[in-house]
């Protein structure tokens, strides 16, 4: 090869597999601290993501100070984040002919690709560049990669910039309006994103729906019928919304009853299609944080386990030799599942209704053993192996038998299934089948009732958001995007605006939407955000110009702030903070209990509002993020407490329980 070369990768581990991959003999050598591969003539060097950032001039820097509105039409500039790393691009790129971007292949990826590249041709403006696409780090899929480079799609590239800009400026404007408003600053400060804001109002919403809601009444009959030695049950086809009606028809219901319709069949339930991003999360986030989840798969792309987990692909491309895959999983831990399925005499492979060009649908690229691999990474790894040979299994075969029963005119109605094939649920063990048994039976037939019960129930209200379930709204309502969504869910998390799964609102959480949405509604509804990803893919098209598109963005901003009412704004915010830090009523004088620090040492307690007149005060552990639930303690009236921590949630309950536990114990010591 004549001529010096270079490869860049997005990551420090992903440019030593390529690295390995392609050339012989490679040579590690560190330069001002940053890895760099070498082997023949070519260098390959892992970069840490962005390595350049777009930011506010420093004169904008003071929040207090620089009108709103200015930052909406400020100069925005880019400032290196890894200098040691662009030093080191520079000293290479005075040598090189050619410089291929090997990052991962999606909207963000261009971006790092060509900041990086933009930095190597200020250096050397006739270096020759292009452009490698890859889906797994396989030896297969880098060679194939390499042996036919593509160009660099700057139009791609300047998308994801755009959104960079928009999101800086949205998120420097709503974010400082709200920290002012309510005079949370310095590490304080509240956050406001446009795709963070539609998004906690989603769960703001749905917990007013949940505390507004009321229950209604509603009676249900059942009766048990003996056919022989079996005893199954059946509910009365009606749904009684009046006691008195209900009690009636229970009272007409006899010792008999006669088969009126039986229907017997099988039916095929389908296997479950290809992982997208947004199912894999759904799925994942059964074991684990989304944010942790997506960690562990990019971690098992990088080391070559899956392929690449940012995708909307749920149909496997003609290009992928799905059997190859298979045949390779019989040499590892799911030999058997794996040849389940080659026991088919031909595979066919389930299809999602997204279909997309630029990466396959999550899958297995290398057969893993269970002791390489970390806890949480055999999780995801079975995971996706077992959805992937699920995705080229047979159908599950249930017999289902559905019918009705007459007992003195009152009908019930039975839905039963038995399932007789496992199919794909063989493999895919996180579906649990329920079955219902019913006999078989025949019209005409007198069936024993054992017995009958009038059941008086309650109608319920909607379920809170797990963190999958709102990934699917989120990608449903189009906020967000594969690749952010679990990020923004995160940020939420570490703003103290959400807590728990399935997710509550914070106080706080409610005051910023319930704030935002009686002055500037419109940032809380998905229709701006969701057109603007709209706009990033016409960008990426060139069909739209990225001027436009911003501006059409800050006139949105602009006009937001003209017709803001900052005053009402700070007071639902100040009054929503205040609540955020009521625990519940002090025992001793009624006032409100409130958390506070103390002065000095910045220690967190509980103490009275009414200080210095009532000096009551609770303990709190010093460590791990503090939420006040609404659950009350039901003899002190104080608001239980949750402390989140790196290894999850701590349930601390009453605070005055805990501590008149702790000194109980105390005195049993002593």
């Amino acid at each position: 090869m004549a001529g010096k070369w270079l490869i860049i990768t997005e990551k420090d581990n992903t440019a030593r597999r390529i690295s390995s991959i392609l050339f012989k003999n490679v040579k590690k050598v560190r330069k001002k601290g940053i890895n760099v591969y070498q082997a023949d003539n070519t260098y390959v060097i892992g970069l840490k993501g962005h390595i350049v950032q777009l930011d506010f001039p420093e004169e904008y820097n003071n929040w207090s100070k620089v009108p709103l509105k200015s930052l909406l039409r400020a100069d925005i500039i880019k400032k290196v984040t890894e200098k040691n790393l662009v030093e080191v691009l520079k000293s290479i790129a005075k040598e090189i002919d050619r410089v291929t971007i090997a990052t991962d292949y999606d909207r963000e990826g261009e971006l790092i690709g060509v900041e990086a590249l933009e930095i190597i041709r200020n250096e050397n403006p006739n270096v020759r560049f292009d452009r490698v696409r890859y889906s797994a780090i396989t030896p297969s899929d880098i060679k194939k990669a390499f042996s036919s480079p593509t160009e660099v799609d700057f139009n791609l590239a300047k998308s994801a910039e755009i959104r960079q800009k928009i999101d800086l400026i949205w998120g420097a404007v709503l974010t400082r309006l709200i920290s002012l408003s309510s005079g949370r600053l310095g590490k304080d400060f509240l956050s406001v994103g446009r795709v963070q804001s539609p998004t906690l109002r989603l769960i703001v919403e749905r917990e007013e729906e949940i505390k507004n809601f009321k229950p209604k009444k509603y009676w249900e009959i059942f009766a048990s019928f003996r056919k022989g030695e079996e005893v199954f049950q059946c509910k009365h086809e009606k749904r009684f919304e009046d006691k008195e009606q209900a009690e009636k028809a229970f009272a007409k219901v006899g010792d008999k009853g006669v088969v009126v319709s039986f229907e017997k069949k099988e039916r095929a339930e389908k296997p479950p299609t290809p992982f997208n991003t947004t199912e894999f999360l759904r799925e994942a986030s059964k074991f684990m944080s989304v944010n942790k989840a997506m960690m562990v798969a990019e971690s098992l792309y990088m080391s070559g386990y899956i392929s690449y987990p940012r995708t909307d692909n749920t149909v496997y491309p003609k290009t992928i030799n799905l059997r190859a895959i298979v045949e390779k999983l019989t040499q590892g831990e799911f030999k058997k599942e794996a040849e389940f399925v080659l026991s088919q005499e031909k595979l066919r492979a389930t299809r999602g209704k997204k279909e997309s060009k630029d990466h396959p649908p999550i899958h297995p690229t290398a057969v893993a053993k269970k002791d390489e691999l970390s806890k949480d990474e055999w999780v995801i790894y079975e995971l996706v192996v077992r959805r992937f040979l699920a995705t080229l299994s047979p159908d599950a075969i249930w017999v289902v038998r559905r019918g009705k029963i007459d007992s003195s005119g009152e009908i019930f109605r039975f839905n039963g299934r038995k399932l007789i094939e496992e199919g794909w649920r063989k493999i895919y063990i996180y579906s649990k089948a329920e079955e219902v048994p019913v006999p078989d039976l025949q019209e005409g037939e007198v069936l024993d009732i054992v017995s009958k019960k009038l059941e008086e129930k309650e109608t319920k209200p909607p379920n809170r958001y797990s963190s999958g379930s709102l990934i699917k709204e989120m990608e449903k309502l189009g906020l967000g995007t594969k690749s952010t969504r679990h990020e923004i869910i995160n940020k939420l998390y570490s703003r103290k605006y959400v807590y728990g799964n399935p997710l509550r609102p914070s106080e706080i959480g409610m005051a910023v939407i319930n704030a935002l949405k009686k002055e500037a509604e419109t940032i809380t509804q998905p229709d701006m955000t969701s057109k603007l990803e709209e706009d990033m893919y016409a960008i990426a098209e060139g069909k739209l110009s990225d001027e436009y598109v911003v501006e059409e963005s800050i006139r949105f901003l602009d006009e937001i702030l003209s017709n803001l009412d900052r005053e009402s704004l700070s007071k639902t915010l100040r009054d929503g903070i205040r609540k955020d830090k009521i625990v519940g009523k002090c025992p001793k004088c009624s006032r409100d209990l409130v958390i506070r620090k103390k002065k000095g040492d910045s220690r967190r307690f509980i103490g009275c509002s009414g200080y210095p007149d009532c000096n009551f005060t609770l303990p709190l552990p010093q460590k791990g993020t503090i939420y006040i639930t609404s659950k009350l303690c039901e003899k002190h009236e104080i608001k239980r407490i949750k402390i989140r921590t790196k290894k999850g949630y701590w349930d601390l309950g009453c605070p005055y329980c805990n501590y008149l536990e702790w000194q109980e114990k105390n005195k049993k010591v002593n």
